[in-house]
């Protein structure tokens, strides 16, 4: 694969795991309504890192926003925290890694400069994509152990029959599966975008094993220039002690 292919597939790839980390963080459906004990029912209830929804049997959808902040558990924080994050970092990575592209040409950049942005951009592209992954399984987790609790509370009893409860129980949105899908790709396309710029400084990689060569074939002239001065010097030497022999 070329530079040019892979550093254009990278940037892409980051570009579609951007769109979904900010789909993902918009939608209201990180949490929804199990419905395994309960499957008709005339509300269905799901709830989003903004907001909590109701949808009624006739179609009708109302949904509230979260009016506190300090009275929202440390969990959904964290999970908004993260989410804004990566979308931070993914805005910035995905604007300069424009710039970093070798099938565009601005002004006089050298592809020394290109390498270092696209480096750049490819990290920030992965640690966007670790922050959507982290925040998403931070929730998924927040759920699973509610979940557990909920199932514990709603069959506690000395028969161990099941007591009517106005808790309800969420399981996993559709949301959370599109914000693992967004980090995987922004994460993978940040690493491509970390391996093209490798490519992007050829010269490095092949000038030293040149000039190396280049040291070692100029000392074997230098020796083998200095070898035939010495032998020549012999010679003349040696033709000297011969001559003062037959005056």
């Amino acid at each position: 694969m070329s530079v040019t292919m892979c550093q254009t597939l990278g940037f892409v790839v980051s570009s579609l795991g951007f769109a979904g980390i900010i789909a993902s963080t918009g939608m209201d459906m990180w949490s929804t309504q199990d419905l395994y004990d309960n499957p008709v029912t005339a509300v269905f209830l799901y709830q989003g890192l903004w907001r909590s929804c109701v949808r009624q049997s006739s179609g009708f959808t109302e949904c509230r926003p979260y009016f506190t902040i300090l009275g929202l558990p440390a969990m959904l924080q964290a999970c908004r925290a993260l989410m804004i994050v990566g979308i931070v970092l993914g805005a910035i990575g995905l604007l300069i890694s424009i710039f970093a592209l070798k099938c565009i040409r601005i002004g006089s950049m050298d592809d020394p400069a290109k390498a270092k942005i696209t480096l750049t951009s490819g990290i920030m592209f992965i640690v966007a994509g670790l922050c959507a992954i982290i925040g998403v399984s931070v929730f998924a987790n927040m759920l699973v152990t509610n979940f557990w609790m909920t199932t514990a509370n709603m069959y506690t009893g000395g028969a161990m029959i099941s007591v009517a409860v106005l808790d309800f129980r969420y399981t996993f949105g559709s949301a959370l599966f599109v914000g693992w899908v967004a980090g995987g790709l922004t994460l993978i396309g940040g690493v491509m975008m970390c391996v093209a710029c490798r490519g992007l400084m050829p010269e490095e990689t092949t000038q030293a094993p040149k000039l190396h060569a280049a040291g070692h074939s100029e000392g074997a002239e230098h020796a083998a220039a200095a070898g035939g001065e010495l032998g020549a010097i012999s010679i003349s030497r040696g033709s000297i002690h011969e001559l003062g022999q037959y005056p």
